[in-house]
């Protein structure tokens, strides 16, 4: 069912006396004017995103310290019986590699839907003090009531995730629209100084130990039972879907969407509390992972166009291709020790970060 009636079709007609939204970080996107559309076919990327992802997938569950064969899996198959590769498999390899792709998911479509809100494409959780935030209060929780229930540590970190994106949001006020590059930077100070004051009192409570678990992402504890706060992500990432339209009008600028009857306030809410949420849960569950807002919405965008519904399943398949990737590096790179994802990702995400800032002036 269309999201717009015949009315309101007949609204979005070119009119130069309606401010336009430029969160897409080009003048592109005129009243009247379409949606840049995709340099590849839609179905062309997800088709290619799967069979990619597929091959991550079985790669993440061949690679491990501990021994494994798949035709300990055939056997197990064939005799009905559980032996030790099975056991392996179903205990450690399918939930890390299940919580790789959540995770993945998750923190690409948040860095998607936290550029429409922001109207800028140079921000992600990580960069708005949402991950920061979501750390300090799971801390503080973890300080004050120990033996508190894990709903109620991720409660309390969706809860300051929350503010601190809207004192976030309040720093960026004054900043003129068209500087786009200005707000990542304030961003980066911000995250910086709440990942600071989280730091020192981890420090004073003698528990850096305890927070460096949650600032540096790692899916080497994830074990069966350990991960299924993930899946709450993934019905977050259908509910981003649902309301992708709503979205989009509201990236599109506040007079556009007062004409066709959405709320932006309402709207913008929705999607503060589902980017909290998601990283909330992710930072609960394997620690910050930078970058995979940022990078993986805006090389989709280049190859897709702007349309938020048709983008963002590739934005989820390829932020869990990325982090699938990260990953398999990771365990390889210094075979049998583990280096973080947060780390390779970070590696990856600083130079691409720094690319897509260098190439934004051109592009204006």
């Amino acid at each position: 069912m269309s999201l717009f009636s015949n009315h309101a079709r007949a609204r979005l007609k070119p009119n130069a006396s309606l401010p336009v939204s430029n969160w897409q970080g080009s003048a592109s996107h005129t009243l009247g004017s379409k949606y840049r559309r995709a340099a590849i076919p839609p179905w062309l990327i997800n088709t290619a995103s799967l069979i990619i992802m597929g091959l991550l997938v079985l790669l993440s569950l061949s690679i491990g310290v501990a021994d494994f064969s798949w035709s300990g899996i055939l056997q197990s198959i064939i005799s009905h019986s559980a032996n030790s590769d099975s056991s392996l498999l179903l205990v450690s390899r399918i939930p890390r590699t299940v919580a790789i792709i959540l995770t993945g998911i998750a923190m690409a479509v948040a860095g998607m839907i936290i550029q429409v809100v922001l109207k800028n494409r140079f921000v992600e959780p990580s960069m708005v003090g949402a991950t920061q935030s979501a750390a300090l209060g799971l801390l503080v929780v973890s300080l004050l009531f120990p033996a508190s229930a894990l709903i109620v540590k991720m409660s309390v970190a969706t809860i300051a995730a929350v503010f601190g994106m809207m004192l976030f949001m309040l720093l960026i006020h004054r900043i003129p629209p068209t500087d786009f590059l200005m707000v990542p930077l304030i961003g980066i100070v911000f995250g910086g100084i709440i990942e600071a004051v989280t730091t020192f009192i981890a420090y004073q409570t003698e528990s850096l130990q305890m927070l460096s678990v949650w600032q540096f992402g790692d899916f080497s504890g994830v074990l069966a039972g350990r991960y299924e706060l993930l899946w709450l992500t993934g019905a977050l990432c259908v509910l981003a879907y649902i309301i992708a339209d709503k979205l989009t009008i509201v990236g599109l600028g506040d007079s556009i969407a007062l004409n066709l009857g959405i709320s932006k306030r309402q709207v913008t809410w929705i999607g503060v509390g589902m980017v909290a949420m998601m990283s909330a849960v992710v930072v609960v569950t394997v620690g910050m992972i930078p970058f995979i807002g940022l990078v993986v919405p805006n090389i989709v965008s280049r190859l897709m166009g702007d349309k938020l519904r048709r983008s963002l399943p590739a934005v989820a398949l390829l932020g869990a291709s990325a982090v699938l990737l990260c990953d398999i590096i990771g365990r390889s790179i210094r075979y049998p020790f583990e280096v973080p994802v947060a780390t390779v990702f970070g590696v990856v995400g600083t130079v691409l970060f720094l690319w897509l800032l260098l190439r934004a002036p051109a592009e204006q």
